[in-house]
């Protein structure tokens, strides 16, 4: 692809290189710490092209992500605009060479007295044609910076796009994600009402036996009643998922309810964590590179509008030829003209000087916005690596904390059979056990979330095939 962007370059553009005006481009640099606050000092060289996703070891998962790379509606609009891109180089670049273009003309005339004969009318046919000629001379390098303005917004383009298959993988995991959550939810729901149901039927016998009261078999009523509420929302929730999923797969909504609706396990990534170091960023982020390529195109532009304030010199000609036949003979005429044209710029009220101090100031506002790109990059991975690094220790706490209450409520439910306790103390370990539950399922959830919000951040996978 470098090559065939090269290629691209007018050889004028090489030839004039030596008389451009303006500042040559400088790669900015930026002080970046030698590693992350809770990383390693290791870096991890180029991820781009790491399907990282794969640790997940879910091959459905895989399959959309690969089919979203291909037929997401966002990543090709972004490859439509390289296609923009690529012309508008062709476009900056076209005045440096000779314009050449060519008329045309046929008339037909006659010519008589009012009161002359068909026969004595003279008929005349004319044709003519010019081949105007004009050339540009780009002394200061105006269209030498143009083009070279345009091969940077080229590259800004790429990585542009590169930027929204980046985006489309973070949503499209990141929907998998919460939809298998949803079903995990969805099942916790339904065996907590399960349970309450059964605590309900108990009650009911405990009644008809004189050993609970009316109350108690109305608020189990109410517990049963009040599951049953919260399932339809989990499952509206669930299918909004899997809509999202079709829709960034660049399908209709609902394409894959039936795929998704075969439940699997809130997906556990099974792989080491790998942050690299902050300068891995400046490779890996498209969005870092596509800031620096618009700084590269801000920096050309303030040469365009240099060359703008000198003289510029267009030589220009025309070559022109008419045949002329009538009823009375023939007759040809061929004329040319040729010779240059001088522009000074001499007063223009101060627009010209005007747009280089404006050409200026987007150059300094655009390496203002890179180095903000670097550093929010650096946020998000320092943002990333706190939470994942810490998200296991949630999970274990959660697991512990769900077994305790399943084995309270085990005691409890034998306790209110012997009698032993009363039917809210049984209500309370249902609800704990409930709370519990959905918490574990909540932070598994979370935790890989957070491992593909660290993986992005790295700007790792947008190139994997």
């Amino acid at each position: 692809m470098l090559l065939r962007r090269i290629a691209s370059v007018p050889l004028l553009m090489v030839f004039l290189s030596g008389c451009v005006v303006g500042p040559d481009y400088v790669a900015p640099t930026a002080a970046l710490p030698d590693k992350f606050s809770e990383g390693s000092s290791q870096p991890v060289g180029d991820v781009t092209d790491v399907a990282w996703w794969s640790a997940f070891n879910d091959p459905l998962l895989t399959g959309y992500v690969q089919q979203g790379m291909v037929q997401n509606l966002s990543v090709l609009q972004a490859l439509e605009r390289i296609v923009q891109a690529e012309t508008n180089v062709i476009s900056a670049t076209a005045g440096a060479y000779p314009q050449v273009n060519l008329n045309g003309s046929d008339t037909v005339g006659a010519s008589g007295g009012d009161g002359a004969s068909a026969q004595s009318r003279k008929i005349t046919n004319t044709f003519g044609g010019s081949v105007p000629v004009s050339w540009v001379l780009d002394l200061f390098g105006l269209y030498a910076r143009s083009g070279e303005a345009a091969l940077d917004q080229l590259d800004a383009a790429y990585a542009s796009a590169d930027v929204a298959k980046l985006t489309l993988i973070s949503q499209l995991i990141d929907a998998y994600i919460a939809a298998r959550l949803y079903q995990e939810r969805l099942a916790i729901a339904r065996s907590n009402l399960n349970s309450r149901r059964e605590t309900l039927r108990l009650t009911q016998f405990q009644l008809d036996a004189g050993a609970a009261s009316r109350l108690d078999v109305v608020q189990s009523e109410g517990l049963v009643n009040a599951q049953l509420s919260t399932i339809p929302q989990l499952e509206a929730d669930y299918r909004k998922q899997v809509y999202a999923l079709s829709t960034l797969m660049g399908l209709p909504a609902a394409t894959l309810i039936d795929q998704m609706n075969k439940v699997k396990p809130i997906p556990v990534a099974k792989a080491r964590l790998a942050s690299g170091v902050p300068a891995d960023l400046i490779r890996n982020r498209p969005d870092i590179r596509g800031a620096e390529r618009n700084l590269a195109a801000a920096t050309a532009n303030i040469g365009v509008a240099e060359a703008q304030l000198y003289p510029s010199i267009s030589l220009g000609g025309t070559i022109k030829a008419s045949v002329s036949g009538s009823s009375l003979g023939n007759a040809g005429m061929s004329s040319w003209s040729f010779g240059p044209t001088l522009n000074l710029p001499i007063f223009d009220g101060g627009a010209l000087r005007a747009n280089v101090t404006s050409s200026e100031s987007q150059a300094r506002e655009a390496y203002l916005a890179w180095k903000q790109t670097v550093l929010n990059a650096v946020q998000e991975v320092e943002s990333a690596l706190a939470q994942v690094t810490r998200d296991g220790r949630t999970v274990a706490s959660l697991r512990a904390t769900v077994a305790s209450y399943r084995d309270a409520l085990s005691l409890s439910t034998s306790s209110y059979k012997d009698g032993a306790i009363s039917l809210l103390d049984v209500l309370d370990a249902q609800r704990a056990v409930s709370d519990a539950e959905a918490n574990l399922a909540n932070a598994i959830a979370q935790q890989a979330s957070d491992f593909v919000a660290l993986n992005v951040a790295i700007g790792g996978g947008y190139a994997a095939q």
